[in-house]
Formats: structure tokens, C-alpha cells, sequence
């Protein structure tokens, strides 16, 4: 299938234009995509404290509102029904799924957006909707035998459950194509899928932003979605990583009926080099990779991404650094190791102490050894 529209194949400085125009009408002022950086970053919390001084959507811009929907917290998302409103028609065009295709959404309805952001993408590409949801499993076996479901939307695992229900009924089906999310799509999953003629692809979403990333028939990595921009930061803090180095996934979305600035979504990837083989030339991320808010508690004292960062930024020596907790005996232990381009060890402690609130032992380390995954507090106790 051909590519969804001609935004996906435009040049960087076509897209960057476009990206920083859109921006300003949202009355962000930037002259390039780079002043971005330094605007603060909206976390879950602050939009669940906006929403619990003004529900229900926190005072934020919000407009063409026909659902509202609530996720843990709680949390609540206004959702819209124009052409593609979650940008979701991309990533099953991606997926090969179009008009002559019948899907099988198992995403749920109730209270959260997953199922209607699938259906309103499905009608994007002219796919007709079987809204099954979940659970069931027997009904869902006879609802695609008889309306001829070639399609499937869903977490990755629970149409393996259709697929076994459907063989101990001795009903052969008609799924060629997957369209899935929510969950790890684990490469053995995707091959016994494969094995039985389906093509399975996944995306990264959430009921926040929306569509943000999917794969392609090239499955090398995740291509950014045309309607959001994409950083990758340091945990803790809003300050992009280097091309490669695993950070927090930070997302603006240029959806006009809700545009949400420099949000962080709390999940870890990072940037891949090049452009996908397919031809589409956005960015990509090498998908999830972990949780960004490693906050923990050493000795009776939370630890958070923040303090680790505010560390970093008090000494121009130190390139990274990281806390690791672990136990003597019964006692807290806390190291901190410091990747540092000089400095001394004594004055480091020293302001661990000051930004921490703990003393804990140094270790200067050459830079570049420490690993690229992200963490910025690792916990190496076991709870068992």
C-alpha cells in the first residue's frame, strides 16, 4: 500500500517549516524548532492537578470536544470525531488495512479512548468496524467468522487468544493483518502470527497525545507520526539527550483542538539515525524502552530523576551521573557514579550531600562508560 499522504516523504526543512508555522498559530512563539527546548515540560500530574482545580480538562485549550474519556488517576482526555482526529489512519494505511478491509477492534470502549481512537482511524482509511472490545472470546470467534473480519486491532497477545479459541472450534479465519498496541510485541509472538499469514505491525500511543509512532513494513524501529514532534530528554529534566542516548520520550502535539506543549509521557527510547528504508523520511525511535521516573528511596529519603539532574548541572566537569542503590547487610548503601572531564571526588561528595540529602560514596568514571539505557537512578536491591 502507498504511502498515507505526502507528509510523510517531505524533506526536513519542509517538515520543520511546517512544524514551527503550526506551532505559532497554537501561540507558541519560536523561530525554529530548537528554541523548543527550553520551554518547561507538562507531566501527568500537573494536567491531573489543572483538572482537579478546573475539571474537567484543566483550564487547557480544548475545542470540537464530542467524548470524554478518563484514564487512571483519574485523568480526563477530550476526544473528536472529524477525519483521523487521533492520527491513528496512518498507522494502519502503514499496516496495509483500507477499504476492502474488515477490522476487528479490541481495544475498549468503556471510559478509555483506546477503542474509539482505532475506529476513528479505521474510518480514516475506509475500513468498516466490528467494535468487539474485549473479552468474550467465543462470541468474538463467531463475530469474525460470520462478518469476514480480515483485520485485527488489539493488544498484541489477546488475538493469539482469538486465534487458539478459533482452532479448538475448528473455525478457520480470515485475518491477514494486525494492527496492535498496549502491550510487548515479543519477536516470537510476531513470527507464529507470521506463521499463520499475518502481518503484524505495532504503534506507540497514548490517550493523552494521541497516534505518536508505528512501524512499517520495514520493522526497523518506529517512525514519528506527522502531527506530533518528538524529543528525547534526560529524565528529570527537559533537556535533549544526543542522537541515540536513551532519555524520556517528550511530545507536543500540533492537534489544534488540544494541543499539549513539551509533554512528557514518563517512557524511555531513543532516536535512531537515518531514515526508515520504506522511504517515509521522519524520525524514528527504537520504541519502548522502560519508565523515566525512576524515583526511589535510599534510607528513608526519596531519590528523585530531578535532584540527580540538578547535580549534574552544578558541576561543568560532569558529562552524567548516576545513583545506584543497594544493601550492606541490612543497612541502604548509595553510590554515585560520575562520568566527569576532571573535578574532584571530595567536592562532588560534598554536593551530593547538598542536592541529595544523602552521603554516599564516588566513583569518577571515564567518559562514555557509563551505559546508554537511560537510567539516572538505578535500584539494585532485591525485594524478594
Amino acid at each position: 500500500m502507498g504511502f498515507y499522504d505526502d507528509l510523510e516523504t517531505r524533506s526536513a526543512d519542509a517538515r520543520e517549516a511546517a512544524q514551527v508555522a503550526a506551532l505559532r498559530k497554537l501561540g507558541v512563539e519560536l523561530k525554529s524548532l530548537a528554541e523548543l527546548s527550553g520551554r518547561p515540560v507538562l507531566r501527568k500530574s500537573d494536567l491531573s492537578a489543572k483538572q482537579k482545580e478546573k475539571p474537567p480538562f484543566g483550564g487547557m485549550h480544548v475545542d470540537n470536544v464530542a467524548h470524554v474519556f478518563q484514564s487512571p488517576g483519574p485523568i480526563y482526555e477530550p476526544g473528536g470525531v472529524s477525519h483521523d482526529w487521533w492520527r491513528f489512519g496512518r498507522f494502519l494505511n502503514a499496516c496495509g488495512i483500507g477499504r476492502n478491509d474488515v477490522v476487528q477492534n479490541c481495544f475498549g470502549y468503556h471510559l478509555t479512548p483506546a477503542g474509539m481512537m482505532f475506529e476513528n482511524g479505521a474510518r480514516a482509511v475506509g475500513a468498516r468496524v466490528l467494535p468487539a472490545g474485549t473479552g468474550q472470546t467465543e462470541l468474538q470467534v463467531r463475530a469474525a467468522k460470520d462478518v469476514g473480519a480480515t483485520a485485527y486491532a488489539g493488544t498484541p497477545d489477546y488475538l493469539n487468544v482469538i486465534l487458539e479459541k478459533a482452532d479448538e472450534m475448528g473455525e478457520a479465519l480470515g485475518f491477514t493483518k494486525a494492527a496492535v498496541s498496549g502491550g510487548a510485541l515479543f519477536p516470537s509472538l510476531r513470527q507464529s502470527y507470521a506463521d499463520r499469514g499475518i502481518s503484524c505491525l505495532q504503534c506507540y500511543a497514548t490517550a493523552d497525545l494521541g497516534h505518536i509512532a508505528y512501524e512499517s513494513d520495514a520493522m526497523e524501529g518506529m517512525i514519528i507520526d506527522e502531527g506530533v514532534i518528538v524529543e528525547i530528554v534526560t529524565p528529570g529534566t527537559g533537556t535533549p539527550v544526543a542522537e541515540g542516548q536513551v532519555g524520556e520520550i517528550v511530545v507536543t502535539s500540533l492537534n489544534p483542538d488540544y494541543p499539549l506543549i513539551r509533554f512528557g509521557t514518563g517512557d524511555m527510547s531513543a532516536i535512531m539515525t537515518g531514515t526508515s528504508p520504506c522511504g517515509r523520511t521522519n524520525m524514528r525511535i527504537k520504541g519502548w524502552m522502560g519508565r523515566a521516573d525512576q524515583t526511589t528511596k535510599i534510607k528513608g529519603m526519596f531519590v528523585r530523576p530531578e535532584q540527580v539532574a540538578d547535580l549534574v548541572a552544578k558541576h561543568a566537569e560532569i558529562v552524567r551521573a548516576r545513583v545506584v542503590a543497594s544493601r550492606d547487610g541490612e543497612m541502604d548503601t548509595m553510590r554515585v557514579l560520575i562520568e566527569a572531564d576532571g573535578g574532584s571526588a571530595e567536592v562532588f561528595a560534598s554536593s551530593i550531600v547538598d542536592v541529595l540529602k544523602l552521603k554516599g560514596a564516588v566513583d569518577v568514571v571515564p567518559v562514555g562508560s557509563l551505559p546508554n539505557d537511560g537510567l539516572v537512578i538505578e535500584d539494585q536491591r532485591s525485594y524478594d
